[in-house]
């Protein structure tokens, strides 16, 4: 399709060794043969162009492509070739000198620097100075030799160049063959007039091919894929197969498939023409990820639907049955992980979150916000078009994308729809589940799709676009060893994937995002080359989804019904430690211990209910995770206390131990088995260790949980755990410049170490705590350092607690703590809770030995309706900590409240259930939000004397300090 120059066989070099481009070769590539790219970069060296007229550009990037007009005068030369010119020439031509911008700008502003720093850019202004740049290397009579100083730059842009023209006569080719066929298929049979536009997107494969919206003279359009799209075909007969059972009239796109490639109809997007329509969108939304989810759909992210009118349309499907691939290491272990990775989840459908420094953003099929700050910073340009110029990273926005229903100019939250969702979910489930048997068999529709070809994306794509970007920077253009050892790093992120290496690095080096396809009938894989690698996956991805269907059941539509809700609460809102809410009205039901501890292991079935249990006999659950204090996640448990399995465990463990059933003690012993393994981690990695920290959320309140259960289980092998526990927490350096919360940090490590009576290595530790808290202590009296959060749990409030329970009076501890709890005095509280509210408050005080305000809490506290929120951390068990702890005090008013407010919580949870301190209230099992903590606080409410305050990180009931 070339001129004989690029696309003859290769010539032999006389010089190969003094060859410009020699320092270019991978290794194993001939040093005695010019390679294609290349012949394609010396035809443009050799051309000389008339340098343009002295004068400003427009855009800095014009400035710049014409630096590479010689190289952009062969391809407009091979294309004339082939008999194209014109209007859709120079629009190919435009875009292909801007994507040779973007490969050599990084190199292009070092030069630019260079230059300036040597003095040879005279003119009078930074913008001047910035052309007089440009139109040294815009004739073509120094590109040559900025070529020969980055030969792998010229590789790529030459490769690039080449590819693209390639592929643009390749489109043009199949277009005029297909041209027919089109207008009968896809245009109504009525001819849409010559082509006038062709606008390529998405990630390049295979040689620079990329899918395309081509645009004729009469306005409609049609989209090039070139790839198989015999998958899609397959689809579309699920999506009619389900119509039939179900009349949800779910639309498809209409496509006409070839061999190699494919063509489909244009998609637009368009508003909804009411709120009927909105929700019948979302309802049809739940049963294609029904569907998706039969068929091991992956890859469903925002910019693969577009929301027409109330119809949600799938316009790329290319990874149905496609297989799990788990991660080495202890996480492939965890049931909970294993689940998770074979659920609805993996659809990319639901809001999936990509966290970084900046905040969060949903990449999924619900959502693709647009105009967000993005979560990473992305390479953008300063002083653009000046000779000061240079390579900046800073926030972008996000672009979002067209999925989302629209009602008016107003695009539609999906978290508002979550029953329509549901709804259609089970709808589709059923009818899958009831027809299953006309899915499988020989004649089923599943058997038809044994040799379809399936995308296999074995990982992350922005992994392989950010190897791209980075392997611009100039260190990774002077040679091939230069660029090998930033691309050689995918030898290291995953061992179990390098029979895929030397192939992801053949298309990397070519300038694709590498891509592999498998057959669902087959454990093999293949590369873009088509070569084949036996052996890949573990199970042929037909098996699974015929294993998946044959196992759909009630208990699993739960289960995946749980998580369309645990994930549309995650979708980004700003987080709240307070409860807002409350249960204005509620008559008082009988709290006499028998039934709390009822309320208490009605949970606790319901925790044992949720378990997913693997045939080693290890056990975990999926929950809700406040991370980072910014945004929630779905995750299997991990180990800590706070809302880790150690903290669901403790609570099984006080159940049994409360009721004499051993089923609850043996699943919390099951739960805790991966601990061992999680302190070997952190012992191998100081880092991460330091991350974890000493506090209620890391290794103290670990530490607290391990020494409750050593006790609970009586096992002996949990007291070596925590011994281990505990070295490993005598190791962690903390940093004076963190602030020592009770959550992360120090004061959290301080109060857990004090519990421990008798163990001489967490006394140790509890004294260096102490002493670095009142340090911290001294030095916000100096600066008047404020903590970034007030309250107990990040506030100077839980250094106070901890300070004041390990003090006695006249030393220097109880003196810090009475400081402590004066210094966030003034800080905001946030309602009536534990973490951040009055209760944590008035606990603080009490301890430090400070005369707390305890009648007007009292007096709030029984006058205020109980919160409808029960959790432990912000809930109404929180908030309600203080009276538990106070219960053997001598003040008199503290029990009738307490018993007044264990009433309003039994009949809160008889009317309401357990309501969680998740968004949305969704079921967790953890202990400081979740199930686990809110029955950990029924129990404390029933027996104070035998269940000790989980908040504090106490041991004993006893030792109340109350001042008068």
């Amino acid at each position: 399709m070339l001129n004989s120059l690029t696309s003859g066989p290769p010539r032999t070099a006389q010089r190969a060794a003094a060859a410009w481009w020699s320092a270019a070769l991978r290794p194993g590539e001939r040093p005695d043969v010019t390679p294609h790219w290349a012949q394609y970069v010396d035809r443009g060296r050799s051309i000389r162009l008339n340098p343009p007229a002295a004068g400003p550009d427009s855009d800095w990037r014009q400035a710049f492509m014409r630096c590479f007009e010689p190289l952009l005068a062969v391809a407009r030369a091979d294309l004339a070739v082939a008999g194209h010119t014109g209007v859709l020439t120079e629009q190919f031509l435009q875009r292909l000198g801007l994507r040779l911008v973007r490969l050599a700008s990084r190199t292009l502003v070092l030069e630019l620097a260079r230059s300036r720093d040597r003095g040879e850019l005279t003119s009078g202004t930074s913008a001047a100075r910035f052309l007089d740049f440009t139109h040294r290397l815009d004739g073509g009579s120094e590109l040559a030799g900025f070529l020969a100083a980055y030969p792998v730059l010229a590789r790529v842009l030459g490769e690039s160049c080449r590819q693209s023209v390639e592929g643009h006569l390749e489109l043009l080719a199949r277009l005029a063959e297909d041209r027919e066929s089109l207008v009968t298929g896809l245009f109504d049979g009525r001819d849409p007039g010559e082509l006038t536009a062709v606008d390529p997107g998405g990630d390049p494969h295979r040689g620079g091919r990329c899918t395309a919206i081509l645009t004729f003279a009469d306005g409609r359009q049609v989209v090039y894929k070139p790839r198989p799209l015999d998958l899609h075909g397959h689809f579309n007969g699920f999506v009619g197969w389900l119509n039939g059972k179900t009349g949800l009239d779910l639309r498809t796109v209409q496509l006409l498939l070839r061999r190699e490639y494919g063509w489909m109809e244009h998609i637009t997007a368009e508003p909804c023409a009411d709120l009927s329509a909105v929700r019948r969108f979302y309802h049809r939304q739940g049963a294609l990820l029904a569907l998706l989810y039969v068929l091991d759909g992956t890859d469903v992210h925002f910019e693969n639907l577009i929301a027409v009118g109330e119809q949600p349309v799938l316009v790329d499907v290319e990874t149905l049955f496609h297989p799990t691939h788990l991660p080495p290491g202890s996480l492939s272990r965890d049931p909970a992980y294993r689940t998770l990775m074979s659920s609805v989840y993996r659809t990319a459908l639901l809001p999936l979150l990509v966290a970084g420094e900046h905040g969060v953003a949903d990449m999924s099929g619900l959502g693709g916000d647009a105009d967000e700050t993005t979560p990473i910073d992305v390479v953008d340009w300063e002083d653009c078009g000046l000779d000061t110029m240079h390579l900046v990273r800073r926030p972008g926005t996000t672009r979002g994308g067209q999925n989302r229903p629209r009602l008016t100019d107003v695009v539609v939250e999906p978290r508002d729809h979550e029953l329509a969702v549901l709804t259609g979910f089970q709808a589709a489930y059923e009818a899958i589940s009831w027809h299953r048997n006309e899915l499988l068999g020989p004649d089923g529709l599943l058997a038809r799709c044994a040799d379809a070809t399936v995308r296999f994306v074995p990982r992350n794509t922005n992994l392989y676009t950010g190897l791209l970007d980075e392997a611009t920077h100039p260190d990774a253009l002077r040679d091939a060893a230069g660029r090998s050892s930033l691309l050689d790093l995918l030898w290291e992120a995953d061992e179990t994937l390098n029979t895929l290496v030397p192939h992801e690095l053949d298309d990397l080096w070519a300038g694709d995002v590498p891509l592999f396809t498998v057959r669902p009938n087959s454990r093999d894989a293949w590369a873009s080359d088509g070569s084949r690698i036996p052996g890949v996956l573990a199970t042929e991805g037909l098996r699974t989804v015929e294993a998946k269907l044959r196992a759909l059941s009630d208990v699993d539509a739960h289960r995946q019904k749980w998580l369309i809700s645990a994930t549309l609460a995650t979708r980004p809102e700003q987080i709240a430690h307070l409860s807002t809410a409350s249960r204005p009205g509620l008559s008082t039901a009988d709290a006499d211990p028998s039934s709390l501890l009822a309320a208490a292991t009605d949970i606790a079935d319901e925790i044992v209910a949720q378990v997913i249990s693997a045939p080693d006999g290890a056990a975990n659950w999926l929950g809700l995770e406040l991370l980072d204090d910014h945004y929630w996640a779905v995750r299997p448990m991990g180990g800590g206390l706070s809302n880790g399995y150690l903290g669901t465990a403790l609570f099984l463990a006080q159940v049994g131990n409360l009721t004499g059933e051993t089923k609850y003690c043996e699943l919390a012993w099951d739960a805790i088995r991966p601990i061992p393994n999680l302190l070997t981690a952190l012992a191998s990695d100081p880092e991460s260790t330091g991350l974890v920290g000493p506090g209620f959320h890391g290794l103290g309140g670990i530490s607290y949980g391990l020494h409750r259960l050593s006790g609970l289980l009586n096992d002996s092998a949990i007291t070596g755990w925590l011994h281990s526990a505990l070295e490993l927490l005598s190791g962690i350096k903390t940093n004076p410049a963190d602030f020592p919360a009770y959550a992360e940090g120090a004061a959290g490590g301080l109060a857990a170490m004090r519990s421990m009576e008798g163990i001489p290595a967490a006394a140790a530790i509890a004294q260096r705590y102490a002493d670095e808290l009142v340090l911290a202590v001294e030095q916000g009296v100096r600066t008047c350092r404020s903590a970034k959060h007030s309250g107990f749990a990040r506030g100077y409030q839980g250094i106070a607690w901890a300070l004041g329970r390990y003090g006695v009076p006249g030393d220097k501890y109880l003196d810090a703590a009475r400081v402590a709890s004066d210094l966030d005095r003034n800080g905001h509280s946030a309602g009536h809770s534990w973490c951040s509210g009055d209760a944590g408050t008035a606990l603080a005080r009490l301890a430090a030995g400070v005369p707390a305000d305890l009648d007007s809490y009292l007096r709030a506290a029984a006058e205020r309706p109980v919160l409808a929120d029960l959790s432990l951390c912000h809930g109404e068990l929180g908030a309600v900590e203080p009276l538990t702890w106070l219960a053997d005090s001598d003040h008199e008013a503290v029990e009738g409240v307490r018993q007044r407010r264990t009433r309003l919580v039994v009949a809160a949870v008889r009317q309401y259930g357990p309501q969680c301190g998740t968004p949305r209230a969704v079921p967790s099992p953890g202990l400081l939000t979740g199930l686990a903590g809110i029955g950990y606080g029924l129990l404390r409410l029933a027996f104070p004397e035998r269940v000790p305050s989980v908040l504090l990180l106490e041991t004993t009931t006893g030792g109340k300090r109350v001042p008068r």
